[in-house]
């Protein structure tokens, strides 16, 4: 089972704060600005931050950074893009997820000047998923979908947490899907970084 412990974590005007994760799917709401995005980057040690990430028994301050982000996969809310080909941004793995997110076979073939925002969204994730991650580090990724694609992510995660014993930290906005997909839910306001029961938010 994969455990994900932030020890005494700040960044920037952040308050520190400790939290320990196995195999859940943590959502975190704020208004915009908050953090939640730098909170992402600094889990996935691409932002300076205080405290100490832990990942089973690796600890990130003596990880190779490489290693590091292999096993905290982090897909953030616009996706990079910086070959011509999509295919050219997916190395062999043991699994394709593009059939699963309803993209079709020769998806990988396509000029990524092509694709729409939402297309992208998808593929991104496809991509993060086919490097099978420990952790997945997600800012908002369903923002840019319509319902049945937002559906149809929310199924290929849970499930992708039940074949690998994931744990996942999903930055969100929709409330409905916060109610929908969270085992627990966190919010960032005021510099303060506080767990909130489900049943507030219904």
């Amino acid at each position: 089972m994969t455990t994900l412990n932030l020890v005494d974590i700040r960044v920037l005007k952040l308050e520190p704060f400790s939290l320990k994760v196995e195999k859940k799917l943590v959502c975190i709401s704020g208004p915009s600005g908050s953090g939640k995005s730098l909170l992402l980057r600094s889990i996935a040690d691409l932002i300076e931050h205080e405290g100490e990430v832990y990942l089973d028994d690796k600890q990130c301050s003596k990880t190779n950074p490489v290693l590091w982000r292999k096993m905290l996969g982090f897909l953030p809310a616009e996706s990079a893009w910086w070959m011509d080909k999509v295919g050219e941004h997916f190395s062999e793995s043991k699994a394709s997820y593009t059939s699963q997110l309803n993209l079709p076979d020769d998806c990988l073939n396509w000029e990524v000047s092509r694709c729409s925002t939402g297309e992208k969204q998808r593929l991104a994730l496809a991509r993060l998923l086919s490097n099978q991650p420990k952790v997945l580090l997600l800012d908002e990724p369903t923002a840019s979908l319509d319902p049945e694609s937002v559906q149809l992510v929310e199924s290929v995660i849970k499930k992708y947490m039940e074949e690998f014993d994931a744990t996942v930290i999903w930055v969100s906005h929709d409330q409905e899907q916060i109610i929908r997909i969270a085992d627990c839910i966190f919010r960032i306001e005021n510099n303060q970084f506080n767990e909130i029961k489900k049943e507030s938010l219904v």
